[in-house]
């Protein structure tokens, strides 16, 4: 009756097994770490890089206690924390501007429990220090800019047609554009249709002067909300990269908010002025070249005169990262154009042999100044700058193949990863839109610090309480239930540090909660066995039918928990998003560890025995009876 098939009895000790292999990481603590990741666009995080890290550090004495790669950085464990910042100056004198050298820490852990993926939770701002900022995006800004674009389009589109027209003004988020006559306004109105899709148009006709009133579609209008939110997160994400800041989080917040924390960093100052700097895009001419002999102005000679020191008046001398290393450019000081004209850039294929691309598109101005260079520039090579701390980098020198004007695309990828992330780059080369600090707070390191031991103690203190209350009061089922409660956090621990979940203050708080309220599946049990022994049950009658008949209302009082945290999970953000995480796991490892691991314990304990007169459950007291 009270006996659990050995399938199930192995089930649950694999996964008390695993609970605990997975929980073990959280233990070891952490160490002092330097981490290395790429700064520059087409750079990786490879083994070369690994092995350069390696070379760097024996030649400067300094002894890691391992170095670890991951995709997107390397990284050195030192055993103190002067090692570590001496570490932190060699490699980054080593390794120059290149990469971005910081500090961080990295878990003790044995390297088989990295191995198989077990890795300690992430300590969240509030627990580690640093500084949070909310960032409001000005989204109407964004589209007064979209808008804007688009009437100097309007402008350039009139005017290459021959399309007479009396003004183009732009009216709070409408477009405005003036006719002297009907048959113009109806010639502007179907070449405009025809080349704007993300306008709807309305014509209106008033003493004499013939109008079009253009505004931006509703999903046109929601996608540039969307394009700047995406542009100015990649833009923080890019900037926040000087701090040196190891895991800094930066995250959308509803659809107008960013929010941005940088764990370690205490200088809000400097924060500030990195989170709100501008940076610039620029197209220049190539002048001279080595990499291509079919592209115009291949001259390795003149490139090899460049890198000795003697470079030709007007031009610079550039680096542009390649599959081989880095190749020489000679480029034109004269600039073609800038980033203020260029309006979106997005990953995609080409028609023909369907290679990856990147599509870019420029405004009205834009796209004449650059039908006119190219127009004379096929087969030469154009580049591609980032401008960004005053600091020019070549993102990309392709060959002009044809003449340009507003679209044109830009060639020569190995994957659709780096069109994605190169399009991207292009939007970011400067905020979309203006973003105003809403919120800013700072948490000292030692506060974080003691965040964390008064945290550890609260939950201590709740299960040890606990535990003697259930003792007390139940006895050896006591027992029984104080077990499976300690099977319930190391399951919830393992489940966090599985899904790599950032621990919080509200997440102590949510695991804390999770201690008391699965206590009471173990009460509801307890006391329905005791209920079956008073109506005169068996003692193994009375264990089946209490596990049994307290199912149901576990069931129903946990399911309307979940709902409610499911909401707080769906609805709510941030610190409340963090807390109904750990509430709805804690949810689905308590019924487990009191139905299915408290019931396995009771039975290897007790359904074993053929003959069973009492079970250690506490007083049970019978109507006109004497106690049990």
């Amino acid at each position: 009756m009270n006996r659990y098939p050995l399938w199930k009895n192995i089930f649950i000790a694999a996964s008390l097994v695993v609970g605990f292999i997975y929980t073990l990481p959280n233990f070891y603590g952490e160490a002092p770490a330097v981490q290395v990741s790429p700064l520059k666009h087409g750079l990786k995080a490879d083994t070369a890089l690994m092995g350069r890290v390696e070379d760097a550090l024996k030649k400067g004495d300094l002894v890691p206690d391992g170095i670890f790669l991951d995709q997107a950085s390397v990284r050195a464990r030192f055993r103190d924390t002067d090692t570590q910042i001496k570490a932190k100056d060699l490699l980054q004198s080593q390794l120059g501007e290149d990469y971005v050298v910081a500090l961080n820490l990295l878990s003790n852990s044995p390297r088989w429990l990295t191995a198989i993926g077990a890795l300690p939770m992430y300590l969240g701002l509030d627990l580690r220090g640093g500084v949070h900022f909310l960032l409001q995006v000005d989204m109407k800004a964004a589209l007064a800019k979209k808008i804007d674009s688009l009437a100097g389009d309007i402008r350039t589109a009139l005017r290459d047609k021959r399309i007479q027209y009396g003004g183009v003004t732009r009216d709070g988020q409408n477009i405005v554009v003036r006719f002297r006559d009907r048959e113009m306004r109806d010639k502007g109105l179907a070449e405009i249709g025809k080349n704007m899709p993300d306008l709807e148009f309305k014509t209106q006709d008033e003493a004499g002067e013939y109008r079009i009133t253009a505004a931006l579609r509703p999903e046109a209008q929601n996608q540039t909300k969307k394009f700047a939110l995406e542009q100015n997160i990649t833009t923080l994400r890019n900037r926040v990269n000087e701090l040196g800041v190891a895991e800094p989080i930066i995250q959308q917040q509803g659809t107008e908010r960013v929010v941005v924390q940088l764990p370690g960093v205490q200088d809000t100052a400097k924060a500030k002025d990195i989170l709100g700097r501008t940076a610039t895009l620029e197209v220049r001419m190539v002048e001279a070249h080595a990499g291509d002999p079919s592209a115009k102005n291949y001259d390795p000679q003149k490139i090899e005169q460049a890198i000795n020191g003697q470079v030709p008046f007007g031009t610079e001398l550039f680096y542009v990262q390649r599959e081989g290393g880095k190749e020489p450019l000679l480029l034109s000081k004269q600039i073609v154009i800038t980033g203020d004209r260029l309006t979106d850039a997005s990953p995609g294929f080409d028609s023909q042999d369907h290679r990856p691309i990147v599509s870019v598109t420029l405004d009205g101005q834009g796209a004449r100044i650059f039908q006119q260079v190219t127009r004379e520039a096929v087969k030469r090579r154009m580049a591609i700058l980032l401008i960004d701390r005053g600091k020019p980098e070549v993102l990309t020198a392709p060959v002009i193949q044809s003449e340009l004007g507003a679209r044109f695309q830009i060639t020569g990828f190995r994957s659709t990863e780096e069109t994605k992330d190169l399009s991207l780059l292009l939007r970011a080369g400067a905020l979309a839109a203006p973003m105003d600090i809403i919120e800013e707070r700072t948490v000292g390191p030692s506060l974080g610090a003691e965040n964390i031991r008064i945290g550890f103690h609260s939950t201590w203190y709740g299960f040890a309480a606990i535990t003697v209350f259930m003792i007390a009061y139940y006895l050896l089922f006591g027992v029984f239930s104080v077990v499976a409660l300690a099977a319930n956090v190391l399951f919830l621990v393992a489940l966090l540090s599985m899904l790599q979940a950032t621990l919080t203050l509200p997440g102590m708080a949510g695991i804390a909660l999770t201690i008391g309220m699965a206590i009471d599946a173990n009460v509801l049990i307890n006391e329905r066995i005791r209920e079956e022994l008073r109506n005169g049950n068996t003692p193994q009658a009375a264990i089946h039918a209490g596990y049994d008949r307290a199912w149901g209302t576990i069931l129903d009082s946990n399911i309307t928990t979940l709902i409610a945290g499911l909401a707080l999970f769906a609805f709510g953000s941030g610190p409340v998003k963090g807390f109904a995480v750990v509430l709805c796991l804690g949810i689905l490892t308590s019924i487990y560890s009191a139905v299915v691991v408290s019931r396995g314990i009771v039975n290897l304990y007790y359904g074993s025995r053929r003959r069973l007169d009492s079970i250690s459950i506490g007083q049970v007291w019978r109507p006109g009876a004497e106690k049990a």
